[in-house]
């Protein structure tokens, strides 16, 4: 059941079989840009607004909204950004462990992903970032005197660093959990030319990555939940994951310039988003600023926040909220390291 859910390097790990890759080859290769299919934004003078269930963003677009509220007082308030393929619901379980913490926690559906409109479409990484950037404006109208933090799962991270980097924002930390920085500077040749080559040749083709065998979570039932959820995508067009990938580069781009304290949580057995330009992104001394921390799980698989052993990320999170350089749960039972 390891297909279940389809994540980032299931489609961009897709292997052509050797017919159409010489067959694309031969193709003139054009020297611009591949044509994507986005997303148009709405031309509305409507003012950007939260609803209970709706996020009305910068250019009106409405975009459905989740929110995990503490029955009692509010003492920290935290944006839950998904990932590839997934929707708002992703952060459901962790989120409602945080309410009884005082934790608020809000999530919408990205354009193109969930129940939002023109689902399978790319929105392009600088309107999901004046998304992102729009919200956080909006949530800090509501709730002015509580921290803020800011977490992305997978590509929902590389959304919430590219903002960071881009926009003006103003948030008291990142948690970035398996984040997507596998860009174009870290792919073999092959990849790059084969996935350039699909997105000039043949955009609006869908792939489904059924055949990748990647484990992405040890959580067998929760997999087996997402497979029928029908508001994960299964099957993504080349254009997208094309999209996907300007957007990965531009989180590994922006990890330099920003500054605001990040946790970054990595699972050892992560076989979507590889090791090793997590490593060279957030592992190594001239890579990371001294605001940044990386926490490795010996067990943890991609979807950390959902697997097994989700309560001890959990855990760690909820304590590193509270104190940067604190020693995590994860770290005093062995389950985590903490990359020098």
């Amino acid at each position: 059941m390891h297909e279940l859910a389809c994540t980032e390097s299931e489609f961009i790990n897709m292997k052509l079989s050797n017919t159409i890759f010489y067959l694309f080859l031969i193709l003139n290769m054009s020297a611009c840009s591949p044509t994507l299919i986005t997303q148009k934004m709405q031309q509305t003078s409507r003012p950007a607004a939260i609803t209970p269930s709706t996020f009305i963003s910068f250019d009106g677009t409405e975009l459905p909204l989740r929110n995990w509220l503490p029955e009692e007082s509010v003492h920290s308030v935290m944006i839950a950004v998904h990932g590839f393929n997934d929707y708002s619901y992703f952060i459901h379980d962790t989120a409602s462990h945080f309410a009884k913490q005082g934790i608020a926690v809000y999530a919408y559906d990205q354009r193109g992903f969930g129940n939002a409109l023109n689902r399978g479409l790319w929105p392009g990484k600088q309107t999901m970032a004046r998304d992102l950037q729009t919200f956080v404006s909006l949530i800090e109208q509501r709730f002015p005197e509580q921290p803020l933090f800011l977490l992305g799962e997978s590509m929902g991270a590389a959304v919430v660093l590219h903002t960071a980097a881009s926009h003006s924002i103003d948030v008291d930390g990142l948690i970035l959990a398996a984040p997507a920085v596998w860009g174009w500077s870290s792919m073999p040749f092959w990849q790059r030319w084969g996935l350039t080559l699909a997105a000039h040749t043949m955009p609006s083709t869908t792939f489904t990555g059924e055949s990748l065998h990647v484990m992405a979570s040890d959580n067998r039932d929760m997999l087996i939940a997402l497979s029928r959820d029908p508001l994960i995508i299964k099957a993504t067009r080349v254009d997208t994951i094309y999209g996907l990938v300007n957007l990965m580069q531009a989180g590994f781009d922006a990890v330099e310039k920003v500054q605001i304290p990040a946790l970054v949580l990595y699972g050892e057995k992560d076989e979507v988003i590889p090791k090793k330009p997590v490593l060279d992104t957030f592992g190594k001394p001239e890579n990371r600023s001294d605001t940044q921390r990386l926490q490795l799980y010996n067990n943890g698989y991609h979807m950390l926040l959902r697997d097994l052993q989700a309560d001890i990320v959990w855990q760690d999170i909820l304590l590193w909220m509270q104190g940067r350089h604190a020693l995590l749960p994860s770290e005093q039972q062995g389950l985590s390291i903490l990359a020098q």
